[in-house]
């Protein structure tokens, strides 16, 4: 079949790739390889699918139900298979094992196989997301918990340190172009600073978890997908899910105000820090705010930077 890759995907990796990427060109070839070289038979593309990779539902050679997903080598998907692995299916979707001899010999056809996962298949068209507010938020808050397990012990992970290191640099270049970002800038580097000073744990974490990210299962009710992991404290891993449903925030007169329960509650919930909570979770707002104007999606800017000067 044709594995055209969903608008959605084409999109969002052409806001982010460097000069010169031809991941997505080469595409096609790739999911045609990693079918055949693991005796797939695919059903269909997902549409729209996420952001950073290509999903396909596919039976396996023993008729197994899976899904394949191939993400560029900048998605770190490496990274994704061995938090999978350390997981072993314990809130998190698993590495389907009628893949693992396939993705030994798919070794040796080049790099492109680097980022190619076959995993346990889900439901993908139903997330916590379609739940009520707050039992979604509960449900996610409760998956999530699964999650923050110790790190192997030689792990290849980055530390929230290391990726807020890459991102603040990002930050102050887009608070130089831009001084009505630099207050909130200034603001989240501070309380970066403040919270890397003492970090309290060290968990592997979700890193990019959101309602979204968590899908219906066969074999759990709930189970979380596309981790970009990432070693440390939990309150990192939870400030995503603080602002779940941000447009919904913003258009509430109350917005502000359920925003400060939101933190309280989850933080409680969860036996986190609520200050730390707040802090990690104006970060990473204003991270994505900066990021979205830096490529355009001024809505989507909006919308982050009201809600990080609420924090």
């Amino acid at each position: 079949m044709a594995f055209e890759p969903p608008r959605r995907l084409v999109r969002a990796l052409g806001e982010t790739a460097p000069d010169g990427d031809d991941w997505l060109a080469k595409l096609p070839e790739t999911a045609e390889r990693a079918v055949a070289v693991r005796g797939l038979t695919v059903e269909r593309v997902q549409v729209p699918g996420g952001r950073s990779s290509l999903v396909v539902l596919v039976r396996t050679a023993g008729g197994s139900p899976a899904v394949l997903k191939l993400a560029p080598g900048r998605a770190r998907p490496e990274s994704e298979r061995a938090a999978l692995v350390h997981w072993g299916g314990l809130g998190a979707v698993q590495v389907h094992e009628e893949g693992a001899g396939a993705a030994d010999a798919a070794g040796a056809a080049g790099d492109a196989e680097a980022g190619v996962l076959l995993l346990e298949r889900l439901h993908p068209d139903v997330s916590v997301r379609s739940l009520p507010e707050a039992k979604a938020l509960l449900e996610a808050a409760g998956t999530l918990r699964r999650l923050w397990v110790e790190p192997p012990a030689s792990h290849v992970f980055e530390t929230v340190a290391e990726r807020t290191g890459r991102q603040a640099e990002a930050m102050r270049a887009g608070a130089a172009a831009d001084a009505q970002v630099a207050p909130l800038v200034d603001a989240a580097l501070a309380v970066r600073a403040e919270l890397l000073a003492e970090p309290p744990e060290r968990r592997l974490l979700h890193g990019t978890f959101r309602q979204s990210k968590v899908l219906a299962g066969d074999r759990m009710p709930w189970l979380a997908v596309g981790p970009d992991p990432v070693v440390g404290e939990s309150a990192f891993d939870l400030a995503r899910l603080v602002r779940d449903r941000v447009e919904d925030l913003i258009a509430q007169p109350s917005g502000a105000s359920t925003t400060r329960r939101r933190i309280k509650r989850l933080a409680e919930s969860l036996e986190v820090d609520q200050e730390r909570l707040r802090g990690w979770t104006l970060f990473r707002a204003v991270e994505s705010g900066v990021r979205a104007r830096r490529v355009g999606r001024e809505q989507d800017a909006e919308l982050l930077l009201e809600f990080a000067g609420w924090l």
